[in-house]
Formats: structure tokens, C-alpha cells, sequence
């Protein structure tokens, strides 16, 4: 498992070659955002994108290769779309995109707030204006020991950070998903302590890898995998990767966390992949790669090793799962 910094290729280089003749040009202006510089798309039906993402999903535009690519081909559109999890509308690998079809992502804000200099709350398409929206192609390793590899887009957190300029007490940064049980049947049960809060060290959210997502496959972000922004930490369990974001916090202590709450025998903070430490209730030595038979060997860090290992150095990494 590696991961490199790719020479620039074409998106029929990348996407599977069915889903890109039937689709329309891969990256073209349906006006969701126009070179990062124009606001996010209108809401879309979940459901018809993931049974026909060529007539309903928005286009991205002004999209670049973000030059992350990993072995081995993108899973399909249906294959993400389909089969994830989204506890805020339901727990079976099939709820999202059945229960999220009228989820509304418009009008969206993010608010920012603690050890910085520049809080307040920001209106999504004025929070993302100023980047430029990179395709990066990551390994997704979920705790349940499935894995897929996946087309995302999106734009590094690290100079979004940095542009509300955090003070030397930021340590950590939080993450919380909106929380409104009429539009998120899901949180109606109290599965989890809602609402879903997740959190990183300061340097784990600054470094190069980590990826506020907006899009998938060239296409704004369906509903069901986390509209309209959620985190991509792609070295981490898949529950890191925090959905539907509507607050970042600079904190000086290290926050809570949604699962590290519910089971914290279970789930730890830090949740990198690996395979030597197991899961209490299954091994985490193997996983299924979706639409595989046979189970591949878990690689440290996702196969990351090479670039985040360093983030780690000293740590007992079984102490601090």
C-alpha cells in the first residue's frame, strides 16, 4: 500500500472507465462551485444520485488533481453512495441514502470559534471561496474492517486553519455534525450522545493529508456520505472522518469525541489503522475490501506510514489507540 505524489493524468485515468463514458465531462460547469469561487450547489435528491449520478448530481467546477492517487481502481459511485455509515440517518450500510433524500444542505454555515483570533460563523460558499478544490484519491479503512478506495474532493485543512489564526493554546481542534432530529431521523435514537463530535491534535489537522471533503467523483457530495462538508483523515478509522460539519473549535484541552464516549475500551481518540491492535470484539489484521472475497492484510496508518508516522514518533501506539 503507498501513496505518491502523482504526474497529472487524466480523469479517465482515474475513474472507472464505465462510469466515465456514460457520465458527462467528468469536471464541467453545472454551477455548484465555479473555481472555488462561487457557492455551493442546491440541494439534490440522495436517492436518484446514487441510482443515476450522470442526471441529478452538480457538477464541480474549477476542480484540479490534487496528485494523491493510491493503488488499485476507484470504487463505483454506487458502491460509495450505497454502503456506509451515517448513524444521524440510521445504522444499516443502506439507511443514508434511503432516509437523507431530502436533507437539505442550503443554506449552510460553519462556525469557528475558541483559541484563535478570528472567530465567528461563516456562510459555507464564503468559507470555501478562497481555496481551490483538489481531487484526491484516498484508501478508506472503516473500523468495521471494510475498506474502499474513493474518489474525493475537497480542499487541505491546514491553510483553512491557519486563515483564523490560532493562538498558542490550540492543541486540538473539534469537530461537530448539525444536530436537528427532524431533518436527521436518526438522531431521534440514542444510539449516540448526539450531537456526533469528533477531534484531532492540532499537528494530526494540520497536516497535508487531512481534507475538508465537498464533492465525490466531480460531483458535490451526496447527502448520504456527509453533505455538504465533512472531514477525510485517511490514515484514520473511518469514524474520524466526521460528517455534516457545522462548528470547528482551537482548544487547548483535548476534547471529547462521540464514540470515545460511548465505549471508550473500544474506540480511542486517536483511532489510527492498525493492525496490531485489535478491535475488542474482532481483529483488525485483515479487511474486506468492498466487493472483494478474499481479505487483504491491514497496513499501518491505511498504507500512510511513510508520510504521518512521524506524527507519532515515541508514542506507544497500543496505549494510545
Amino acid at each position: 500500500m503507498w501513496i505518491k505524489r502523482a504526474q497529472p493524468f487524466k480523469a479517465s485515468d482515474i475513474t472507472p472507465r464505465d462510469l466515465y463514458l456514460n457520465r458527462r465531462r467528468f469536471i464541467a460547469g453545472a454551477g455548484a462551485i465555479a473555481g472555488a469561487a462561487s457557492g455551493l450547489a442546491a440541494p439534490r435528491q440522495a436517492a436518484a444520485l446514487a441510482s443515476d449520478p450522470d442526471s441529478t448530481g452538480r457538477d464541480l467546477t474549477g476542480v484540479v488533481d490534487g496528485g494523491y492517487r493510491v493503488e488499485g481502481d476507484p470504487h463505483s459511485w454506487k458502491s460509495i453512495t450505497s454502503y456506509n455509515n451515517f448513524y444521524e440517518f440510521g445504522t444499516g450500510k443502506s439507511d443514508p441514502a434511503a432516509n437523507a433524500q431530502n436533507f437539505k444542505t442550503e443554506p449552510w454555515s460553519v462556525k469557528i470559534f475558541g483559541e484563535c483570533d478570528k472567530p465567528g460563523t461563516y456562510n459555507l460558499e464564503d468559507f470555501i471561496k478562497p481555496y481551490t478544490l483538489e481531487e484526491r484519491i484516498y484508501r478508506f479503512r472503516c473500523v468495521e474492517a471494510w475498506s474502499m478506495v474513493i474518489p474525493w474532493v475537497g480542499i487541505p485543512l491546514a491553510p483553512l486553519l491557519k486563515r483564523y489564526a490560532p493562538n498558542s493554546k490550540a492543541k486540538y481542534v473539534s469537530f461537530r455534525t448539525l444536530y436537528d432530529p427532524r431533518r436527521m431521523p436518526g438522531q431521534r435514537r440514542r444510539v449516540l450522545d448526539w450531537p456526533y463530535i469528533e477531534g484531532l491534535r492540532i499537528d494530526e489537522a494540520m497536516h497535508p493529508l487531512t481534507l475538508l471533503v465537498v464533492g465525490l467523483y466531480g460531483k458535490v457530495l451526496p447527502n448520504q456520505n456527509g453533505a455538504p462538508l465533512r472531514l477525510m483523515v485517511p490514515w484514520k478509522y473511518g469514524f474520524k472522518s466526521i460528517k455534516s460539519i457545522v462548528s470547528i473549535g482551537f482548544r487547548e484541552q483535548q476534547p471529547k469525541t462521540s464514540w470515545n464516549i460511548a465505549a471508550p475500551s473500544e474506540y480511542g481518540f486517536y483511532s489510527n489503522v492498525n493492525p496490531n491492535v485489535p478491535h475488542p470484539r474482532w481483529s483488525q489484521a485483515k479487511e474486506r475490501v468492498v466487493g472483494e472475497f478474499f481479505k487483504r492484510k491491514t497496513t499501518i496508518f491505511n498504507g500512510y506510514g511513510d508520510q504521518v508516522a512521524g506524527l507519532y514518533a515515541g508514542m506507544d501506539l497500543k496505549k494510545y489507540f
